[in-house]
């Protein structure tokens, strides 16, 4: 069964009160069928993965966004590092963990 994803999305700033935070956005039909392979969740149905963007990896999650969609978080170390920023078209892949 295929675990790890391949992706290319825009990223976006969400600015809080405190600190702004930057996302991808999956579309819902991408997001629906990594939900059905992802199986178990955590918390608010995060599904735990491990991201790769250019020459960087970490851990992470994949967060429930509006309308059926998979949100996930792009640190500002790997922002830095691969000079991405607000508009930036991000391409990577992340891999589902936990799964068998």
């Amino acid at each position: 069964m295929k675990t790890t994803f391949s992706f290319s999305e825009k990223l976006w700033k969400y600015s809080g009160e405190k600190a702004a935070w930057y996302f991808l956005t999956f579309d819902k039909v991408f997001s629906e069928r990594v939900r059905a392979i992802a199986g178990k969740r955590t918390g608010w149905g995060q599904i735990k993965v491990e991201v790769t963007v250019g020459g960087m990896t970490w851990a992470t999650s994949l967060f429930p966004g509006k309308e059926g969609v998979l949100v996930v978080p792009i640190k500002a170390s790997v922002r830095k590092v691969e000079k991405l920023e607000k508009g930036s078209t991000v391409k990577g892949s992340f891999k589902i963990k936990g799964r068998l």
